[in-house]
């Protein structure tokens, strides 16, 4: 199943004019790197997947927000947003500056 083409755009809209940002295809979606770190995905069952500090990751989890799982593992720090979380562009603007700051705090690869 193919990326979420018009979420991927959203994502592009959100992140337009933030240097060192990169699209790659990874894990079946399309993923936004900053400065060679994944931040944001659009991943292939149309959800947002965000690359954040782990111990913040774990305060915003919710209803819409879940802890991402790849092969039965858990991954800390990421989380798969369904489409009720960033539902309007505001709200996807909030997590995509979430996880480019995190991402800038990461060393440049």
């Amino acid at each position: 199943m193919a990326y979420d083409e018009a979420l991927a755009e959203r994502i592009r809209d959100a992140i337009d004019g933030e240097p060192g940002v990169r699209e790659k295809r990874m894990f079946g979606g399309l993923a936004f790197l900053v400065d060679g770190h994944m931040a944001i995905a659009a991943n292939s069952r149309g959800e947002a997947m965000v690359h954040l500090d782990p111990d913040v990751a774990e305060g915003l989890l919710a209803p819409h927000v879940t802890r991402t799982v790849m092969r039965g593992r858990e991954l800390r720090g990421w989380l798969d947003l369904a489409p009720e979380a960033t539902a309007s562009d505001v709200e996807l603007a909030a997590w995509v500056a979430r996880t480019v700051e995190y991402a800038r705090s990461l060393p440049p690869k």
